[in-house]
């Protein structure tokens, strides 16, 4: 009988291995957030989007090659019709090659998909949320009802799956309310990862302005609390540095790209949701999946090939940095469109 190798797994030139899968579905959002999106967006045409069935099949190409989680991503991907199908059709692959299946969700449809999304085998959700004021929620997000989030949060909480916050720190803005809304996170037992703004597309609103390092929210932060921090842990290969805080017993995660880089043990990458395949959030190497397989509806020996050109276009780090007033971005595709 002739046994077949395993495929090899997807390793960079620097011999990082992929792990972790982000996948956009959509690129569109029923909120603008002030340094996601500009407020009048123009989204793709629908045509343009991978269907259903692509995202399964690219998904299951990358099980095959050795990742073990895979990120559902946006834009918001509950807006997206049928997301519930591609949850339930990966969440098969739990335990055969695939460890964990998540999002990251604005939360404002979490309310209805909650109880579906735990039914697949998602067991934790990453919520952006931005603050817990509803007047700055709806000045960050130029939209939105901060209600239907905190009534999604509790349904996923009621669902059984475990959630993580996400903060993007914006100088003039939420600032100043990060203490109490990482207590409040942490009352509920939800830790809260907070973010360095990233110079991602033209949204409106100046980066420069928005900007507030991270180590001067961590400042602020231990005016109030005690933070311990935690080991990096290799094996996650995730770009937040993690302390634990005495008072509340909560973790705070810190995701700075522009204080520091955290790119040495990347472990990622990002396809949006036409099916381009980017190496790294801040360069513009990319490869087009979406015309290779449907090129090769049968075979995915040339997918394969494909993700090995990738692979090997990954380059070393980001090169993110906010300099001066009024600069461009360092790329002009927005966040929603690489898929977070």
């Amino acid at each position: 009988m002739k046994h077949h190798a395993p495929p090899a797994p997807l390793t960079d030139r620097f011999g990082r291995i992929v792990t972790y899968l982000r996948l956009s579905v959509t690129d569109r959002c029923d909120l603008r957030c002030t340094y996601c999106m500009a407020e009048k967006m123009s989204f793709l045409p629908r045509s343009d989007l991978l269907t259903l069935e692509e995202l399964e099949r690219l998904s299951v190409a990358f099980i095959k090659r050795g990742v073990r989680k895979i990120r559902i991503t946006g834009g918001e991907p509950l807006v997206r019709k049928g997301i519930v199908a591609l949850f339930r059709n990966l969440g098969a692959h739990l335990g055969k090659g695939l460890d964990e299946l998540t999002l990251t969700t604005n939360a404002t449809q979490l309310e209805r998909y909650a109880a579906d999304l735990a039914a697949t085998g998602v067991h934790r959700v990453n919520i952006s949320l931005d603050s817990h004021i509803p007047e700055m929620f709806e000045a960050i997000t130029r939209r939105g009802s901060l209600d239907s989030v905190l009534r999604g949060i509790d349904a996923a909480q009621a669902a059984g799956l475990k959630v993580k916050l996400n903060t993007v720190a914006l100088k003039h803005a939420n600032a100043g309310e990060i203490p109490d809304l990482v207590a409040w996170a942490h009352a509920r037992g939800i830790d809260i990862t907070l973010i360095e703004v990233m110079p991602l597309g033209e949204t409106g609103e100046d980066r420069f302005d928005q900007y507030i390092p991270l180590p001067m929210i961590r400042d602020h932060l231990e005016k109030r609390f005690t933070l311990d921090d935690l080991p990096v842990r290799d094996d996650l290969g995730g770009p937040s540095r993690y302390a634990q805080v005495r008072e509340t017993g909560g973790r705070i995660g810190f995701i700075s790209p522009l204080t520091n880089n955290f790119c040495a043990g990347c472990n990622r990458v990002r396809v949006t949701c036409t099916g381009t395949i980017y190496m790294c959030l801040g360069q513009d190497d990319h490869v087009d999946l979406r015309e290779i397989m449907r090129a090769s509806p049968g075979d995915d020996a040339p997918l394969d090939a494909a993700l090995d050109r990738a692979l090997g276009a990954k380059p070393e780090r980001h090169d993110f940095v906010i300099r001066e007033p009024g600069a461009s971005p360092a790329l002009p595709r927005h966040m929603s469109l690489t898929g977070g």
